[in-house]
């Protein structure tokens, strides 16, 4: 295969997607294909269905009308070629555990015996840890990070395993405002070699990122950059919308 192929292969697909918990639909005839190597931005108001499509994506929940293929794979068949960043941990931060520990577990089912990570798995947390700079920190203790220096660490958990794709769920959410830039620089130095998906409520600063924005609010349309203003901004949020200034 070419490389430009390879380039427009989709590394996700879905068509007429549509979901609901028992009441009203949370998706409806949503189609979207990010193609390999894209950063897209995912934006919406809350409770517009952004959590429920990326558990669809991860293989969480199946759809109910539609079809998503990632890599051309059902998405339960893909988990191990996607790596996931959350809003939130899944862990208490109290735990006694060492960051080194934390982004090994990213090498679970990858493989290895049960309870044996092997020399490679060490080498490639190693590694993960150096791309994100932050080497220095594999012997903390979890609990004793700055929300920036969590940050690093689950996007070295996500790493890990060497995806194809990286999904975040509002990785600046819980950082001061001065380090989403170094992040953002991360991910954009990411995209070379990974396709992006980002769901963020910043759509004014993920614009200088991103390829396009994909606008959810239980349907969806997708944007380029460059058509992102204020009109389409408050179709989007309502009245609640509210701009916020970066100064860099």
């Amino acid at each position: 295969m070419s490389a430009t192929a390879r380039v427009m292969e989709p590394a996700i697909e879905i068509d007429g997607l549509s979901f609901s918990y028992g009441g009203e639909p949370v998706l409806e005839d949503v189609d979207l294909t990010v193609t390999a190597g894209e950063f897209l931005g995912l934006v919406g108001p809350n409770a517009g269905g952004k959590s429920t499509l990326l558990k669809l994506i991860l293989g969480l929940l199946e759809p109910q009308t539609g079809r998503i293929r990632v890599l051309g794979r059902p998405p339960r068949h893909a988990s191990t070629l996607i790596g996931y960043v959350p809003q939130y941990p899944a862990f208490a931060r109290d735990f006694p555990i060492q960051v080194q520990d934390v982004v090994l577990m990213g090498r679970l089912g990858l493989g290895r015996s049960f309870g044996r990570y092997r020399p490679s798995d060490r080498d490639a947390a190693g590694a993960a840890l150096a791309e994100v700079e932050a080497t220095d920190l594999a012997r903390r203790p979890i609990g004793t990070l700055s929300g920036g220096q969590l940050q690093r660490v689950l996007l070295a958990r996500a790493l890990v395993g060497e995806p194809r794709i990286l999904i975040l769920d509002e990785p600046t959410a819980n950082i001061d405002m001065r380090l989403e830039d170094d992040i953002f620089d991360l991910l954009r130095a990411l995209n070379e070699r990974l396709t992006i998906l980002l769901v963020s409520h910043d759509v004014a600063f993920i614009s200088r990122y991103i390829t396009r924005v994909a606008c959810l609010n239980r349907t969806l349309i997708c944007h380029r950059t460059d058509a992102i203003d204020g009109p389409l901004i408050q179709s989007l949020y309502g009245d609640s919308v509210r701009r916020i200034a970066h100064r860099h």
